[in-house]
């Protein structure tokens, strides 16, 4: 009776294990790469994702399957947080290594210029992940675009998804960007960019620089003209040699300079100022030699800028540094230079303004004073002959001693 009793537990455990095996493999047996599909508390909900293609199709690789494409459906929250497991498994299945908290917040300061506390009109807040809107706002005021950043948030491509729970980052989540379904069965497959995006900025893989830079321009920009991202010298210089003035969109020259990150605060990039140094040359024949030109008439575009993207200090110090950068070179004798930049930099600055400067200490540029009171008479001269006339055959301007005569120096 004893021997029979025994048989019985023995067989229920064997019988038991055998139905949670069966029952796991059921679960999961649909899902590809991993026997199990786990990552710390997250597990990937196979049901739901299923559900997702149901109603909204729109992958290359759902288009053979029985369901119907549901038109003019917009992502939303519910479905970046069905993508997160899936997304951190892809990434581990790519070797993508998480940092612990500490050394993820000091990332996304170096690179992101964004703090645990940072509140802005273009940052949203979720319990599972922030969401960074990247607008194109050409044709918006800035309030106009602050009103409207809400309304973008599960819209666009470039916008940057922060996963709190796995310390990386996204563009947009859509499920047909990170699974595919073929014969009903669900596989994951990270887009190369979200993979490299991460191992790049979090797992410092610079193998995957080059990469990035050719099939994610967009991105890798956005990292120095939206964020302000200036560290890294090798994508500094990236930007700046394909960054040219338009006059069709003077700002996007100015974003080589300066950036207001999340919390308000006006950040000038003191590192693209050094690298400018080393790519203007003497003679050189490449198109670095239009360096100066670009600062010019950016200089004259923020000299006649009536916005108010930028307090009038805010604009002071950026207007001295960069007239004070060009003016470096009509002291270098290696330079044939006469840009007149600190000449013309007096031409759009007033008597108030200049208090201003007094003020701020010139804003710690040493030669500023001596460099200002040199170009008083080529301030009138610029005046004269480029931005309120022509000077030529027909027209001449006072000559400098003349000039001085009426204009004493103090």
């Amino acid at each position: 009776m004893r021997d029979y009793i025994l048989f019985i537990l023995v067989v229920g455990v064997i019988n038991l294990h055998s139905c949670q095996k069966n029952a796991t493999s059921n679960n999961f047996e649909n899902i590809s790469k991993k026997d199990t599909i786990k990552n710390k508390t997250m597990i990937i909900d196979e049901y739901a994702i299923k559900e997702y293609y149901k109603k909204h199709l729109a992958s290359n690789s759902s288009k053979n399957s029985e369901f119907e494409e549901e038109e003019d459906y917009t992502i939303n929250e519910k479905d970046v947080n069905l993508m997160i497991p899936v997304l951190a498994q892809g990434l581990k299945d790519n070797g993508f290594k998480p940092l612990n908290n500490e050394e993820y917040k000091l990332k996304l300061n170096e690179i992101f210029n964004l703090s645990d506390n940072d509140e802005c009109s273009t940052l949203f807040r979720h319990q599972r992940f922030s969401t960074y809107v990247i607008q194109d706002c050409k044709n918006m005021s800035s309030t106009e675009c602050d009103n409207n950043a809400k309304l973008m948030e599960f819209m666009y491509e470039d916008n940057v998804f922060f996963i709190n729970e796995m310390n990386a980052i996204t563009s947009l989540p859509k499920v047909e960007l990170f699974t595919k379904l073929k014969n009903d069965k669900i596989i994951i497959d990270i887009p190369e960019k979200i993979v490299y995006r991460n191992l790049f900025l979090f797992n410092n893989d610079n193998s995957k620089f080059l990469w990035l830079l050719k099939n994610d321009t967009k991105f890798m920009e956005n990292l120095v003209k939206v964020f302000g991202y200036t560290k890294n010298a090798s994508l500094l210089k990236w930007v700046i040699e394909k960054t040219k003035f338009n006059e069709k969109n003077p700002q996007d020259f100015g974003k080589l300079f300066w950036v207001k990150i999340c919390n308000g605060k006006f950040k000038l990039h003191a590192d693209t100022f050094r690298i400018l140094q080393k790519l203007h040359m003497p003679n050189d024949p490449s198109e670095n030699r239009f360096i100066i030109d670009n600062i010019k008439n950016y200089l004259e575009f923020l000299g006649r800028d009536k916005s108010t993207d930028l307090t009038r200090n805010e604009k002071l110090k950026l207007m001295a540094n960069l007239a004070y950068f060009a003016e470096q070179y009509n002291y270098d004798k290696r330079f044939n230079d006469d840009n007149k930049m600190m000449a013309r930099l007096r031409y759009f600055l007033n008597n108030t303004d200049f208090e201003i400067l007094k003020g701020n200490n010139y804003f710690s540029l040493p030669k500023f004073k001596e460099w200002w009171d040199a170009a008083d008479y080529d301030a009138y001269y610029v005046g004269e002959c480029e931005y309120e006339g022509s000077c030529g055959s027909g027209y001449q301007p006072m000559d400098y001693t003349e000039w001085r005569k009426q204009n004493p120096k103090k």
